[in-house]
């Protein structure tokens, strides 16, 4: 399915003594990921929300292969693993300059009514520019 990739450098501030990207971390390249993905249709989570839209995740898995290192540039490729309804599910694979792949990951989002806070159906404008 559609896919994109996004480069991030290695912040020191990312990483723990020993100049490793910290765990906790790699959440954040996801949503990036993501979030950069949905950009690449005209889709923004601003706009979203402007419509009424929340998407928050339900699940995350990650498998960590390798280390990043502070000053490392990292590749996020995010894929869309199936048309969304109401969840919108995502494939990523980490990989430093080398192309060896430090994590792969899955999330899955819901999308949910701001005014109700229950799940809704993909928007049609979304599913329109998929």
């Amino acid at each position: 399915m559609k896919e994109n990739e996004i480069f991030i450098r290695i912040r020191y501030g990312e990483t723990d003594q020993m100049g490793v990207v910290h765990h906790g971390n790699y959440a954040l390249y996801l949503e990036m990921g993501r979030t950069e993905w949905l950009r690449t249709f005209g889709i923004s989570y601003s706009q979203m929300e402007r419509e009424g839209v929340m998407l928050p995740v339900i699940s995350m898995a990650l498998n960590y292969k390798k280390s990043a290192y502070y000053d490392d540039v990292v590749k996020v490729k995010t894929q869309l693993k199936k048309t969304p309804s109401v969840k919108i599910e995502f494939e990523y694979e980490i990989t430093n300059e080398a192309g060896e792949i430090l994590v792969q990951a899955n999330t899955v989002l819901a999308f949910i009514n701001m005014k109700t806070r229950r799940p809704m159906k993909c928007p049609d404008y979304i599913l329109d520019k998929l």
